[in-house]
């Protein structure tokens, strides 16, 4: 019997004979490790890189018959993602795992949780030659489904940041010693270029989160520098709650800002489900925009009806939360939704350190004014004339708007055409 140090993980005892097939002479690890460095880096997600490595393990000798990536995230709602590479399958197949998952039996009794949570450095277990009661349930599974070797691996990020991914065959004697010593030489570039990806992939999830995906994506492009922007038209949505200072004042800090989050998601996922971006959180208020197509997808027309479907979809969530909320004798909430449409200026402005995206403009004025008259004369959903003639084109009937005359609004010398949706 010989006894192999493998990675200085654990000691494992094998025999001379255990791994018959003798070591492919193209375990090379350096052509690997430079594989990643120079195209790996470049690869356009996880998935790609996986799929990628994966295939340059088997080119290079090792029998890989299964590789799964835990990879953790810095996103609001998703802890991890999961990338399962399966010989002969022809897709990676991809799991989100959601915050919260990592409290339950299945991740708790998984090699993820030694090694990402726990702190092992790596584990390796010779399937063919185990039998049940299994440390890991999985290894159950993969005994079951002919698999004869399995190896597990930390993954560490600059900082300590810690991922995980595992490896594991079908050839009879498993891996072999240098199978895992290419493995294990492997991890340190590896561990590189996916903190790479991870790291690109949460400047999108960070901009996406708090500026929007279509203005995150035109700050990854380059368009960071103060004053620059495009004047741009489009439909303006601008929502309000009515009656929030009194429940500011009276509810518990962890109340309000649980009713204010399912507000702004009552708000804002009806907004981005029809096609608008939001472009800001204003205290309990909500700014977004409809951009104008023009010619295209049915003109702005289709713009207008998109940002009435929003605000009617939006509206139909609020009741049903309000309903619950009443059935538990909780407060129920009120708003007021003004639309308008204009030219606007959508670009940066700030300070030399602290810039902003968004829109600026006499449209933008006007709609917030047109919103604060939803309060003072307890309606619902507000629009200016400009919005309405847009709307008279939708053939399908499909909202009526209603002039409730013209109003003074503050900071105009004029009155304004005003126009109410009935819901």
């Amino acid at each position: 019997m010989v006894r192999l140090f493998l990675w200085g993980y654990f000691v494992v005892t094998i025999s001379p004979t255990d791994h018959a097939a003798p070591p492919a002479p193209s375990h090379d690890a350096a052509s690997v490790v430079g594989w990643l460095l120079r195209e790996g880096r470049h690869a356009p997600d996880a998935e790609s890189l996986v799929e990628d490595f994966c295939a340059r393990l088997i080119a290079a000798g090792v029998p890989l018959a299964r590789c799964v990536l835990a990879l953790q995230l810095l996103h609001p709602q998703i802890r991890s993602m999961v990338y399962f590479w399966r010989r002969g399958d022809p897709a990676i197949e991809v799991v989100t795992a959601a915050h919260g998952t990592e409290l339950l039996e299945p991740y708790r009794t998984s090699t993820f949780a030694a090694l990402i949570d726990e702190g092992a450095d790596g584990m390796r277990y010779p399937l063919e030659r185990m039998e049940a009661p299994w440390p890991y349930p999985v290894l159950g599974e993969l005994r079951a489904a002919g698999l004869t070797d399995y190896a597990a691996m930390a993954v560490l990020f600059a900082g300590g940041r810690r991922n995980a991914v595992t490896f594991a065959t079908d050839r009879p004697g498993g891996f072999s010693t240098a199978d895992l010593a290419l493995l294990d030489a492997l991890l340190p570039a590896l561990g590189t270029v996916l903190e790479t990806l991870a790291l690109r992939r949460l400047a999108a999830t960070v901009l996406d989160t708090y500026v929007g995906r279509k203005t995150g994506a035109r700050i990854l492009s380059g368009d960071i520098r103060r004053g620059t922007g495009a004047d741009v038209r489009a439909v303006l949505w601008y929502c309000d709650l009515r009656g929030f200072t009194p429940l500011a004042d009276r509810l518990p800090r962890e109340e309000l800002i649980a009713l204010l989050n399912g507000y702004f998601e009552s708000m804002g996922d009806a907004v981005e489900r029809h096609g608008g971006e939001i472009l800001k959180f204003i205290g309990d208020a909500m700014l977004a925009i409809f951009p104008l197509a023009g010619d295209e997808d049915g003109g702005d027309t289709a713009a207008a009806v998109k940002a009435l479907n929003a605000a009617a979809d939006a509206l139909a969530t609020m009741a049903a939360q309000n309903a619950e909320r009443a059935a538990w004798g909780q407060p129920t909430l009120r708003c007021g939704i003004a639309l308008h449409v204009g030219e606007v200026m959508y670009g940066n402005i700030g300070s030399t350190e602290r810039l902003d995206f968004t829109v600026i403009g006499p449209a933008v004025n006007l709609v917030s004014r047109i919103e604060g008259l939803c309060g003072r004369l307890e309606r619902t959903v507000l629009t200016s004339a400009a919005f309405a003639a847009l709307v008279e084109g939708d053939g399908e009937g499909r909202h009526q708007l209603h002039s409730i005359g013209h109003h003074t609004v503050k900071g105009l010398a004029d009155a304004v055409a005003v126009y109410e949706l009935r819901v």
